[in-house]
């Protein structure tokens, strides 16, 4: 998310910005995007296929985008012919795949597992922008590379054999992957003769998602009757929250609020400032799962998922 919003730094004058405030409005961001692996893992245990819970995300995402920026910078609703194909691109690859393969690997991964996986999505970006882009990169690139890799494998536990579902690795790998692109065409779009202001490039981004969904899965063959009766329960012997609001939590709470809160305290602190606090995401929703679920990581996986994070913000700090 830091390197969406990353052109809103500096926006505000000097004396105008509270760098406490940007910190704590990014780890509240964190905060909701790690409470919402758990939500949107609940979800799919009531038998929501991963499919239609990405366009229920992705299509209510949208809409409320919509509405703040129909009020906010209504001028922005303006797409033109040239930025279309970029657009789609962004939305459908990386906005919609990326949703869609991080919620496949959750029906089948632990949410820490997953989460650290698709984090790894920087890394892939700097060596992106190192192969691809031919732009010149620090060696920490490799240093964050082998940390990267070394900690993964301490998540996986890899010494007693493989243990972790393929299908779900495999999907969240593609999930970082989507992620990387998701990156890429939002830094490429941002910084374009004409760049779109964060806000209403996620809005088309989740608008082109939304539109990819209902053409692939109508919404006349919506299982609506999923979304009745309840879900995660409150305590042992608590009654289900209603799947409606966990739905309704998802969107809101879980993608709308935190993006926001994202670009705001962007206009406060630095985004390579913003990236070190928002490595605590994964570590959240470790402690959330496994509260919330269950979900238990053991000693070695915890120092893993530290030595994987430490090769995060390497990488983001080495371009």
């Amino acid at each position: 998310m830091s390197d969406v919003a990353e052109p809103l730094t500096g926006i505000i004058p000097a004396k105008h910005q509270h760098p406490r405030t940007g910190y704590l409005l990014y780890l509240a961001a964190a905060s909701l995007f790690a409470l919402n692996g758990t939500v949107s893992k609940s979800l799919l245990l009531t038998g929501i296929d991963a499919a239609r819970l990405s366009q229920v995300r992705v299509t209510g995402a949208f809409l409320v985008l919509l509405v703040v920026v129909a009020i906010v910078r209504p001028a922005a609703l303006r797409i033109t012919k040239k930025e279309l194909p970029i657009l789609l691109a962004y939305g459908v690859l990386g906005i919609g795949m990326t949703q869609y393969l991080y919620f496949v690997a959750l029906e089948t991964l632990p949410i820490g597992v997953a989460l650290l996986i698709e984090f790894t999505a920087p890394i892939m970006v700097a060596l992106w922008f190192r192969f691809g882009m031919k732009q010149p990169t620090r060696k920490l690139v490799w240093v964050a590379l082998v940390l990267a890799l070394t900690g993964l494998a301490m998540v996986a536990q890899v010494w007693l054999g493989f243990t972790l579902n393929a299908l779900g690795v495999t999907a969240a790998f593609g999930a970082a992957v989507a992620l990387a692109i998701y990156y890429v065409l939002a830094d490429k779009q941002l910084r374009s003769t004409n760049p779109r202001d964060p806000i209403s490039l996620t809005m088309w981004g989740f608008g082109a998602s939304a539109a990819f969904w209902a053409i692939a899965q109508p919404w006349w063959s919506f299982p609506w009757a999923n979304l009745a009766g309840a879900g995660f329960p409150l305590g042992a012997n608590g009654a289900g929250i209603p799947i409606w609001l966990l739905v309704s939590d998802l969107i809101v709470l879980g993608t709308t609020l935190p993006f926001l809160l994202v670009v705001y305290s962007l206009r406060h602190i630095r985004a390579s400032q913003a990236s070190v606090i928002g490595m605590t995401e994964p570590l959240i929703a470790i402690v959330i799962a496994w509260v919330a679920l269950g979900e238990v990581m053991t000693p070695v996986q915890l120092v893993g998922a530290l030595v994987v994070l430490t090769g995060v913000v390497l990488a983001e700090r080495s371009r």
